[in-house]
């Protein structure tokens, strides 16, 4: 990496050692809340529909709206963070979340926590965009980026199980109010922090992709994709308006990469999806993430609906996987990459999450916590922390200092969008096959459990497809930088983990 390229843009330049670890943990923190307030208002779904009279379908909206918003606006977030500085863009998202919490947890209408989900997504994305972009260039050398990377992935995969046990205590201890209360005094000590730790950063100009056509094209590509994606399930995927809508999404995105590659200052450089090892992980990343998604949330309700657990239960129960990710993100993950590479680290990791998911479509009605769940949630939580470290290694791996916000974008964007594609399609599946099997005369917790089964075989099978990627398009250690010189781009750091 040259002298200029580290010097394009580059957050964080901050003013000592010991200045740039505690700014990771800050910037983590952000990270954190916006992670946990995903899963956290799932297990106060129940509450917030008896208080303020939500409907079934319209409960959905609690949800859908963050997503939509959150989902279309990634990609853009991280390109701007390049352009206008990645430090503004996350101290501007970290407000606006914050202020957005406070009117969630201060509403008293359906309307009004609605809009308010929505303008807390764009926050969110806003603020976790750039996160990533910020670590690979705050953090250049090779070993203390694989350690630091572990941080984020271990907040990325081990925040969504902590959620679900912090929303079960918030719910039950106080009310559904505090799940976004909770927000405020970490969003404003955040703030306070990363303003004073991050020195600003200007970024590389708006005249070097201050395309508004562009802008309009991706981001509403990405928000009515979002938004056909989660409504699949009440329409059905063969409907009119699924298939029209995302039929319309596809064309707003060919439209945009059209443009993109015909202007000279293009808002997103396609040059990025040159780098078979960028665009290979994050494939893989879609496919293993949407898997995932149907464990964290069908494997709660599983335990909810057929087991009996309460939302506290839950979240205890997910625990070891939290646990798990956090001991092997943080510290030996970093150095199994340093070791032997991030493929090599990655591969085992996605085997035990196949495996997880495998385990998981055989557990019986009657479940025994330690005999029939322990095991695949030691397994998920091994292979999670093997996982998104190495994953986010490989993504970021091309990104130069000048375009480190969109690789980052681009990270968020597909696990955003594979996760909510996933869930969507095995929650679908799920919901037909219990209704199939409650038609053929059995049980309630019989057809429920038979319905998760299928969802997550079908989870572990693109798991499985996403090793297959892994090991076709992805490349072991030492390949990464031709493959970089190939796609006409700069590696972010030296040596390629």
């Amino acid at each position: 990496m040259t002298q200029n390229a580290a010097s394009v843009g580059a957050p964080g330049q901050v003013r000592s050692e010991r200045d740039r670890w505690i700014a990771l943990v800050v910037l983590c923190a952000g990270f954190l809340m916006i992670i946990l307030d995903q899963t956290i208002v799932n297990v106060a779904l129940p509450s917030i529909q008896d208080d303020l009279g939500f409907s079934q379908s319209s409960l959905a909206w609690v949800v859908n709206a963050y997503l939509i918003a959150f989902g279309g606006l990634l990609l853009l977030a991280g390109r701007l963070g390049d352009l206008i500085g990645r430090k503004r863009i996350f101290l501007i998202g970290l407000t606006i979340f914050t202020l957005a919490s406070l009117v969630c947890g201060v509403a008293q209408t359906q309307e009004m926590l609605i809009v308010a989900r929505f303008v807390q997504g764009l926050g969110g994305a806003m603020t976790s965009a750039v996160i990533l972009g910020m670590i690979v260039t705050m953090f250049p050398r090779p070993a203390e980026q694989a350690k630091a990377i572990g941080v984020y992935s271990f907040v990325a995969a081990g925040g969504a199980s902590i959620g679900l046990l912090a929303g079960g205590v918030l719910t039950e201890a106080i009310n559904w109010h505090w799940i976004f209360f909770v927000n405020l005094p970490i969003g404003v000590a955040t703030w306070i922090l990363a303003s004073r730790l991050l020195d600003n950063d200007k970024g590389i100009g708006l005249s070097e992709g201050a395309d508004a056509p562009g802008a309009v094209l991706v981001v509403g590509s990405l928000m009515l994709g979002v938004y056909t994606i989660v409504e699949a399930e009440n329409y059905g995927w063969g409907s009119l308006h699924t298939l029209g809508l995302g039929a319309i999404a596809v064309a707003l995105l060919v439209a945009f990469l059209i443009r993109e590659s015909r202007i000279s200052n293009p808002l997103i450089p396609l040059r990025i999806f040159r780098s078979r090892v960028v665009s290979g992980a994050n494939l893989v990343q879609g496919l293993t993430v949407g898997g995932l998604f149907g464990l964290f949330f069908l494997g709660a309700l599983y335990m909810q609906r057929v087991l009996g657990y309460g939302a506290i239960d839950v979240g205890l129960a997910f625990l070891p996987v939290a646990v798990l990710i956090g001991i092997f993100s943080v510290g030996i993950s970093a150095r199994l990459i340093m070791r032997f590479g991030a493929l090599q680290t990655m591969l085992p990791g996605l085997v035990l999450i196949a495996g997880a998911l495998i385990l998981f479509a055989r557990v019986p009605v009657h479940a025994d916590y330690v005999k029939d769940l322990l095991p695949p949630m030691l397994m998920f939580g091994v292979g999670g922390g093997l996982f998104f470290t190495s994953l986010m290694t490989l993504a970021m791996s091309a990104a130069t200092p000048a375009d480190s916000g969109l690789a980052s974008g681009l990270v968020n964007t597909s696990q955003q969008v594979g996760g909510a594609l996933g869930l969507a399609v095995l929650a679908t599946l799920s919901s037909t096959h219990t209704d199939t099997l409650l038609g053929n005369g059995d049980s309630t917790a019989s057809a429920l459990t038979g319905g998760y089964h299928l969802a997550f075989a079908i989870g572990a099978g693109m798991v499985i497809a996403g090793t297959v990627l892994a090991v076709t398009l992805l490349r072991p250690q030492g390949a990464v930088a031709q493959d970089v010189a190939e796609a006409g781009l700069e590696p972010a750091y030296e040596e390629a983990a």
